[in-house]
């Protein structure tokens, strides 16, 4: 799961300062985040990790944090196992 924050960290820090940013802060409730960037996050996301956001998917808990959204992909990718010895 830490190789997705880092992937979500370093695509969130191309948009806004994500430094000072915890995993568990609310990008949303932070302001970070409006209509036209919550979009673009859905389509990163099924690009970068393989997966498709069904209508249901589509609930803020799912997206609202660093956290929220590794927990979220991991629940659509539940047999891709993160190992780095592999990934090259």
């Amino acid at each position: 799961m830490e190789e997705t924050k880092v992937k979500i960290r370093a695509f969130l820090s191309g948009f806004f300062r994500t430094a000072a940013l915890k995993d568990s802060d609310d990008i949303f409730a932070l302001g970070f985040v409006n209509s036209l960037f919550a979009m673009q996050l859905v389509t990163w996301l099924e690009q970068s990790f393989s997966i498709t956001i069904s209508d249901e998917d589509l609930d803020m808990k799912n997206f609202n944090s660093v956290d929220a959204l590794a927990v979220f992909v991991g629940r659509k990718t539940p047999d891709v196992k993160e190992t780095s010895s592999l990934a090259s």
